[in-house]
């Protein structure tokens, strides 16, 4: 029933339809869009320029006036995220493990769920410089107390402004002849108490010399607290132990029992614990330790897996401890519980424009922005299982002064030579409670600079535009780990031992010493190296975490020059009307270059890699390519209420050759309340310089489905996990991917129901020669179904016969199909003079969203109807809003959220009778997860004084403290993508403008 209510509320209709928009013109109800006779039209999605033109793309206008009234934070990305057509986006609270790439922190929008960089942002119709690698635009450096409307066209639009409009376009419109000044202030907090924020800005436009030149200036601010650690607030749906576990009941090619299981809560990690936890033990009695826990100053505990795990689920055997198991263990592990929900954010940013009226129909102009930007996030805690002890000569007939150098010295003083006797080694895990957590630390600056003229003049007795600029855009990139693990100095701060009588480095005897500095060994010596007990909580020394951990980071500058004429004409008129022309031409360059110290780069040595941090092994990306492109768009009526729109675009690519894009709609209008609209099209993306140039290094670990004692090209590897290190290479043979669309629907303004407009699109989206890359894991159960190029990708590591080595390429090699229906409405009644309600809404049914990898063997995946992760696309997302304006006061009542859904996307749910279990359909005893409903009010109150008016206003989101919508996965049990992490939020401020 919620769900039914909730496609109720936006059935009814926020952001609506809209066909043409004055550039100038503050955005208007779907009623009063009238065109007025001699307005120039300039609408997203087409470079034609005329009265009354109507674009046959489907098109969303979000004005000022809706993001003021609705939006829940302080930056506008967040609102224009919650429309449907936006699917999978990231956002700062799904990009806090985003390590290696720099891009957490980043605001960057996803229609279709087709992948950011195949939406392309514009500001003023025109490109703006990226703020990663790869080319995608952070929406925190557009100068949001400027905005003036969001168009967002939901189709193909290469044809008009090239590379990366497959899903289509977003463009942020600016108000250049803003006239007035405009101040505001908010601050808002959580429920909890945490993540409070504040943001402000000024904005200020004058005229001057006559009319003839305008300034406008803007200076904003924003501030948001870190959430760094969710254990310490009550932020109960993380504390469910709501884990997905292997059935115990299950065996390799079973057909009665699923193998995965997630109804059974709670399940915890059984496999480490804050201070660390023995999860083997060897010597004259296997295991003989294991179980053992140590808590605050070393005190140790017991972890009694027995009583912990029910009989016949996971109990404790006498070969391995097991990773999950079912009981009070998620309350002992607490990894999923120090990691951040959001990041500590700090921006600012100045935006300047100046133009000038030199003669009639000729305006000159110049723009220059500034924007900073630092994001500081807990990416999780310092976890390390398989820690490996020395225990040798530990046992009762050793002394502190006289234990062998074997014998781990923070071992022998937790436990003692008693408990030690007969044992060899101990292996630990810990989630690290006792090292600081994981942090990263990026920052980023970028400017943008544009001049250009324009103006109008007479062809015909007809109106013609025309436009040229020339635009520069910097973003330079501080990527920054901190608090990383520096694999080679941990493992030898960890060999702590007891210095023995005149060793060679002159250490007292019987204190703890690294290993290296007091063995007989003077080459391996360190004398920088401090020992680390890894054994309790409140007992690392600070000197050890200082020597052990380190501060990868990346410096990356890019650049991007930009030039572009356009052209737009009605040279003639049939029968039927005028027909239109538009023509321009465009230069672009993309520019990267990038700095890394030798000592966090990767070592190379005999075409091996070897990693000297656990991540951020950063390496420099340097590259460039450059574009030249031409167009030709043109609108031609032909009678009976049918207009034709088409247009082609020549384009060469330095890096990847020639293409030619193309697009051909029509708008049908057979009477006044009823319009129809297709469009047709090829649409383009084409490699950017993270695909072209890219070497990037990561640090995991992947499931062996090889089972244990065996693994890929012959090798021996544990069953649960095998830690790896990946290497990404460019690929200058990449060609450009290739989009075929349809969007089909109509537009119904019924006259009879005065305030009504409903409109209907479906959507189709082909994508070939893909570009993509192959993820560890997918390549290892690859080649572990026999497909020999994906074992050819894995090595042994050399320097330790318990990892792999994963090399892979960007390869165009995926195909991709998206289908929907996108439903939008609105309805505004008049209750009064100068009052009235509105009721606006949009829904998009996801039909399809299908991956082909075009492997054989490997079955295509579809993702629609599936909620467990980012790649996810949820079967049905939408948005409605309640609302009340008058002179003096409005209200915003809004509902919003997606539909409930798998867990996995292609697994099988299956209890007594089971297909067998592969990695690509795994199955499960419950494969389904929640929807999602949240409710926000926002509440003003305007108080106008002669012709400046301010207004106080009150935002709750998440007004009913709704829960994220929970899926089965270790760390933050939700889907981040979706889901509201921070509960309830309240934000007040004020807004002040002055004509």
């Amino acid at each position: 029933m919620k769900f039914k209510a909730a496609l109720f509320l936006s059935a009814c209709a926020i952001a609506h339809p809209v066909f043409a928009q004055d550039a100038s013109a503050p955005a208007t109800p779907p009623e009063a869009a009238q065109e007025e006779p001699g307005q120039s039209i300039l609408v997203t999605g087409s470079r034609i320029v005329r009265d009354g033109y109507e674009a046959p793309t489907p098109l969303t206008v979000l004005s000022r006036a809706e993001i003021e009234n609705s939006s829940p934070t302080n930056n506008v990305a967040d609102f224009v995220n919650q429309l449907p057509q936006l699917a999978g986006s990231t956002k700062p609270a799904n990009s806090r493990l985003n390590l290696s790439s720099g891009q957490a922190g980043i605001n960057a929008l996803n229609l279709r769920n087709l992948g950011e960089t195949r939406t392309l942002i514009l500001v003023n119709g025109r490109r703006s410089v990226g703020s990663a690698v790869n080319g995608v635009v952070d929406i925190n450096t557009i100068p949001q107390a400027l905005i003036d409307r969001v168009e967002v066209s939901t189709g193909g639009a290469s044809s008009a402004y090239g590379s990366d409009a497959v899903a289509g376009v977003v463009n942020f419109i600016l108000d250049n002849k803003y006239e007035g000044l405009r101040v505001t202030a908010d601050s808002g907090v959580t429920g909890y108490g945490d993540g409070f924020n504040y943001s402000g800005s000024v904005a200020a436009g004058k005229s001057f010399a006559g009319g003839r030149g305008h300034i406008l200036l803007s200076a904003e601010l924003a501030h948001q607290d870190g959430i760094f650690n969710v254990d310490t607030n009550d932020r109960r749906w993380n504390h469910t132990g709501y884990v997905r576990v292997t059935n115990p009941a299950w065996t390799a090619g079973s057909t009665t029992q699923p193998q995965y299981l997630t109804t059974r809560r709670p399940i915890g990690q059984g496999n480490s614990a804050p201070g660390g936890l023995v999860t083997a033990s060897a010597g004259t009695t296997t295991n003989a330790l294991r179980g053992l826990y140590f808590g605050q100053n070393g005190a140790v505990n017991v972890f009694d897996y027995g009583a912990l795990a029910p009989a016949g689920f996971n109990r404790v055997s006498t070969v391995a401890a097991p990773t999950l198991i079912e009981g009070g263990s998620w309350q002992v592990n607490d990894t999923g519980r120090r990691i951040g929900l959001m990041p500590r954010d700090d921006r600012y940013g100045f935006f300047g424009r100046v133009s000038f009226e030199v003669a009639e129909g000729v305006e000159l102009f110049g723009e220059a922005s500034y924007n900073r930007q630092r994001i500081y996030f807990n990416a999780g805690p310092n976890l390390q299982t398989g820690i490996s002890l020395n225990a040798t000569g530990c046992g009762a007939a050793a002394t502190a002064a006289a234990a062998p150098l074997t014998c781990n010295a923070y071992l022998y003083n937790t436990l003692g030579p008693a408990a030690l006797t007969g044992v060899t080694s101990v292996t630990v895990a810990t989630s690290g409670a006792d090292l600081p957590f994981r942090a990263v630390d990026n920052e980023r600056r970028v400017q943008r600079y544009l001049i250009g003229a324009e103006g109008t003049f007479e062809v015909f007795g007809k109106a013609a535009r025309w436009d040229v600029y020339g635009q520069y855009g910097r973003a330079e990139l501080h990527e920054e780990l901190q608090n990383i693990q520096n694999t080679t100095r941990l493992a030898a701060a960890t060999n702590a031992v007891f210095a023995p009588v005149g060793n060679p480095g002159g250490y007292a005897a019987g204190s703890i010493q690294c290993s290296i500095n007091v063995n007989a060994s003077t080459t391996d010596d360190d004398p920088n190296c401090r020992p680390v007990n890894r054994l309790g909580l409140g007992v690392t020394d600070p000197a050890a975490v200082a020597y052990a951990f380190g501060n990868p980071y990346r410096d990356e500058t890019l650049e991007q020059f930009l030039a572009g004429v356009n052209l737009s004409v009605t040279p003639f008129a049939t029968w039927a009307g005028d027909v239109s022309i538009a023509v321009g031409a465009e230069y672009r360059k993309e520019r990267i270059r990038g700095f890394v110290p030798a000592e966090f780069q990767p070592i190379v040595a005999n075409n091996v890699v070897t990693n000297r941090w656990s991540v951020g092994n950063y390496v420099p990306t340097n590259g460039e390519y450059d574009v030249k492109e031409a167009y030709l768009e043109t609108v031609i009526p032909l009678g009976f209420g049918l207009e034709f729109n088409g247009a082609v675009r020549a384009t060469d690519y330095s890096a990847s050759g020639y293409v030619t894009t193309w697009k051909a709609g029509a708008i049908w209008a057979p009477i006044e309340d009823i319009r129809v609209r297709v469009t047709r099209s090829r649409d383009i993306r084409a490699p950017n310089l993270a695909d072209l140039y890219q070497l990037a290094q990561n640090t995991d670990s992947v499931t062996n489905p090889f089972g244990a004692g065996s693994g890929p090209n012959g090798g021996s590897y544990t069953a649960t996990g095998v830690g790896y290190t990946g290497t990404t290479l460019g690929n200058l043979n990449l060609v450009p991917e290739r989009a075929d669309s349809w969007n089909i629907g109509a537009v119904i303004s019924p006259r009879f129901v005065p305030g009504l407009s409903v409109s209907v699109d479906y959507f189709r989206i082909e994508l070939d020669d893909a570009i993509g890359t192959y993820s560890a894991q997918q390549i290892i159960n690859r080649c572990f179904e026999g497909l020999a190029d994906f074992c050819a990708q894995i090595q042994q590591d050399p320097n330790n016969a318990t990892r792999l080595l994963f090399t892979t390429r960007p390869y165009n090699f995926t195909t991709q199909l998206v289908r929907g229906i996108d439903f939008e409405a609105s309805y505004r009644v008049p209750v009064g003079e100068d009052r009235a309600v509105s009721l606006r809404g949009v829904a998009t049914r996801y039909i399809d969203n299908i991956i082909d990898t075009g492997i054989t063997g490997q079955v295509p995946v579809d993702t629609v109807g599936a909620n467990g992760g980012q790649a996810s696309t949820p079967t049905w997302i939408f948005r409605g809003s309640l609302s009340y304006d008058s002179p003096d006061f409005s209200a915003t009542l809004v509902g919003r959220g997606v539909s409930s859904g798998k867990y996995a996307a292609s697994g099988i749910e299956c209890t007594g009778t089971c297909p067998v279990s592969t990695t690509q359909f795994p199955t499960y005893d419950n494969n389904r997860v929640s929807g999602l409903f949240y409710a926000d009010l926002n509440l003003t109150q305007k108080i106008r004084v002669g012709e400046s008016e301010a207004q106080f206003f009150v935002n709750v989101t998440n007004l009913f403290n709704r829960w994220p919508l929970l899926v089965p996965e270790t760390g933050l049990a939700a889907n981040s993508t979706y889901s509201d992490m921070l509960g309830r939020q309240f934000r007040i401020g004020v807004r002040f403008n002055m004509n």
